[in-house]
């Protein structure tokens, strides 16, 4: 008989004794209690199965930030489904792409994109489109009402996915990362006792739920220790200033703490109960790390991770976390290469290589794809340039080289590049980022008009783009120019784009 596995299964090990205690609370949200965490994701799980879903069946899930969210992500886990949740920003052509690649048996959307989705969802043969809104309310929440509380979780072997996450291609495309209940709990039980949560810790939860970061890392942090959760529905730094003092445990992206560093409010008497503020999914500034311990006391715990394998480093809870560090490996093996797998000394820069129970299951129906970013021994080659200094604290040095990180959001270029060549009047276009005071990077677009349209202008092209694509895709600034740079070899030479885009900024 196999022995349950259920993520799910674990985190309800975890609930206080008193399920009474409080779960969820905010200044936009009703209170939840950890009874009504088990009992609506119950009520939920029986709706998914009877709305046709089996053991293995994807959901996909394009909706706004929500404690009923989060409940629907645990039902899902519940019911043996797989969580596939969506960034809010993507439009009709980037959701009609993951609803055919991925083929879930139901849809969970915004009331007011309904129609757009139902549609392209019917295409997609999808069985069935429910609602739920940032409110909390939907079509999703009043059948589920009905349904009995009580749900047996469904046994799961730890191999079998709990979700699919779709992480941008460099070769275009987005690519859907298989993380697997293994991999999850693996990841979650690591941080929590690398973090040091105890009794008592309060999460002041500000990110939003599509991603690893904020769905993820946080929230299975706080489910593992029982936590009171200050659910906020956005980023707001007077609201986060507002519920510091209340708190103790806060996870932001660099952005957030530039911002809250803008605040005259934000001072070390604000944060005098927190104990952690960790920051990642983009590099942090070693000015931003020094300006924050001058204003606060506290010193940031800087961690990296991805898509495919949870947290994969991190700075020390206890002992010196430093600038511009990204620590040191968690529970995976880490080696740094060059690109023939050849292993380096430490202090030599190559590419960053992992191995552990929190690496994923490979992506989704692409085989060759995945085949070609693993190793013959196993190890997941992450792409990113890393350095192990003599102090052994790693380092990432550089991105897979045309990554582009605006506001903590992965953007590939290659995808971009590909809606605009679509666009009537172009010929061809190149994107490269270039530093943002608030984003950390801009997205900045060259566009060689093919000639058949004279009048095209670059808020012409800002504008078709826009229709088409999530807003912190969308290009901030466009050139127009007659040929893109190349090598002998013909590439484009990107380096010549980014230095001119560097120096007009």
């Amino acid at each position: 008989m196999m022995t349950d596995q259920n993520l799910y299964s674990l985190l309800a090990s975890r609930f206080p004794e008193n399920t009474g205690e409080i779960a969820f609370e905010g200044p936009d949200i009703a209170t939840y209690s950890y009874q009504d965490l088990d009992d609506i994701s119950s009520r939920i799980a029986y709706l998914l199965v009877e709305k046709g879903a089996l053991p293995g069946d994807r959901v996909a899930v394009q909706v706004g930030k929500s404690v009923e969210n989060v409940m629907l992500y645990l039902g899902c886990l519940r019911a043996g489904l797989v969580y596939l949740p969506l960034n809010t920003a993507y439009k009709a052509a980037e959701v009609e792409y993951f609803l055919t690649d991925a083929s879930p048996a139901l849809v969970i959307c915004d009331p007011a994109s309904l129609d757009e989705i139902r549609e392209i969802a019917v295409k997609a043969d999808v069985k069935e489109v429910l609602t739920l809104g940032g409110d909390g309310k939907g079509s999703l929440m009043d059948a589920a009402k009905d349904m009995p509380a009580g749900f047996r979780t469904v046994e799961r072997a730890g191999d079998d996915l709990a979700a699919i996450l779709y992480t941008s291609g460099t070769t275009g495309r987005s690519k859907g990362a298989m993380l697997s209940h293994d991999n999850l709990a693996s990841n979650a039980l690591t941080l929590y006792r690398e973090w040091h949560f105890t009794k008592g810790d309060v999460l002041l939860h500000a990110l939003p739920i599509f991603h690893v970061h904020g769905l993820f890392v946080a929230l299975h942090c706080a489910l593992l220790n029982a936590s009171k959760v200050i659910f906020l529905t956005r980023f707001d730094p007077a609201r986060v200033i507002e519920f510091l003092p209340q708190s103790s445990v806060f996870m932001g992206v660099p952005t957030f703490y530039v911002r809250l560093l803008a605040e005259e409010g934000f001072t070390q008497e604000t944060c005098r109960n927190m104990r952690l503020f960790t920051a990642g999914s983009a590099p942090l500034l070693e000015e931003t790390f020094k300006a924050f311990t001058a204003r606060t006391g506290h010193v940031i715990l800087e961690r990296y991770g991805m898509t495919e394998a949870g947290m994969i480093t991190s700075n020390p809870y206890e002992g010196t976390r430093k600038a511009g560090t990204v620590g040191f490996p968690l529970d995976n093996e880490a080696r740094i290469a060059d690109d023939e797998g050849n292993i380096l000394k430490d202090g030599e820069v190559g590419i960053l290589e992992i191995k552990g129970p929190n690496v994923f299951k490979g992506y989704w129906q692409m085989p060759e794809k995945t085949a070609a970013e693993f190793r013959a021994d196993g190890f997941f080659i992450t792409g990113d340039m890393t350095q192990k200094g003599e102090d052994g604290y790693y380092r990432i040095v550089g991105r897979a080289k045309d990554l582009i990180i605006s506001g903590g959001y992965n953007v590939y270029p290659k995808e971009i590049e590909s809606f605009i060549d679509e666009m009537p009047g172009v010929d061809e276009s190149a994107v490269v980022g270039r530093p943002h005071p608030d984003f950390g990077e801009a997205v900045v677009a060259f566009v060689v008009p093919d000639g058949s349209n004279p009048s095209l202008g670059e808020d012409d092209v800002i504008a078709y783009i826009k229709e088409r694509i999530a807003n912190f895709k969308v290009p901030k600034q466009v050139y127009l120019v007659q040929e893109l740079p190349r090598n002998t070899m013909g590439k484009v030479q990107k380096k010549i784009l980014r230095d001119r885009a560097l120096a007009d900024a």
